[in-house]
Formats: C-alpha cells, structure tokens, sequence
C-alpha cells in the first residue's frame, strides 16, 4: 500500500527539486522535468496548482520558471502534500457513491490521513532540502538542463 499518491509524490518532488536548483534564477518546468525523467506537460499542471496555493512564485520571461514562494523553513510537507491532494481532486471532479464506502470507510481512512498529515507537518522543506544536499542532490552542474 502507497500513502501518499502519485501527484502528492510529484509535488514535492517538484517542490525539492525547485528549492536545490533555483539560485541564480528560477527553475523551468523543463529543466525539472528532464532532471526527473518526466514528460513537462506532466509537471506544468501541479506546478500551476502550486503557484495557486502560494508554495511557488511563477517568473514569466525568457529566463523564467519557478521559485519557493516562502522560505525552504516556511513551508511545511503536509502543506505541499495538501495543495497537490486539493488539485488532484478538482481534476478528478469524481462524486463519491454512497453506502458503505462514503458512510463507514471514508471516514475512518480520512481519519487517518489527517494524523499522518499532521506528522508530515513537522517536516519542512528545509529538513528535505538537507537530506536531499547530503545524498548528492544540487551540487552538482546543472548547466545541460538549461533548457
């Protein structure tokens, strides 16, 4: 059993990805999407989802892209995990059928979705970011992928 599902997963992916490589100037979808081996259309949409629930800042421009919108101590993995949940959910647009799934079940998993998020809440994307420098992650030159 997965936890988190997949547009949560690319959502901080694309979150770490943004706050190890923007320094000199913002992180275009492309570049984020050929470090991570995704196609861009796929990214673009969380990644507009997450300038809307203000966790990254939009730079438009030949040298656009993203950047954080807050400090990498600022922003919190539950809140990044909620924001891609919200948008996966208004694409979806699915009605839940009632019974026993929507009556019994739902309540008791969304339960324990709150308290697992609220774990999530006191990681930030700073304590990632760390993780992410000792493991080998933007230190690197990343100058092929300026795209």
């Amino acid at each position: 059993m997965k936890f988190l599902p997949r547009p949560a997963l690319l959502a901080l992916m694309a979150t770490l990805d943004v706050a190890l490589y923007a320094r000199a100037r913002p992180v275009s979808s492309k570049a984020l999407a050929a470090r991570n081996d995704l196609p861009p259309r796929h990214l673009e949409s969380m990644l507009q989802a997450l300038v809307r629930e203000g966790i990254l800042k939009s730079v438009r421009g030949p040298y656009g892209g993203y950047e954080l919108a807050r400090e990498r101590r600022r922003l919190c993995i539950g809140e990044i995990v909620r924001a891609a949940m919200r948008a996966d959910a208004e694409a979806q647009n699915v009605d839940e059928t009632p019974g026993l799934l929507a009556k019994v079940l739902r309540p008791v998993i969304e339960e324990v979705e709150e308290c697992a998020l609220l774990q999530l809440d006191k990681v930030t994307l700073d304590d990632l970011h760390v993780r992410a420098l000792a493991a080998g992650f933007g230190q690197k030159d990343d100058s092929n992928f300026e795209i």
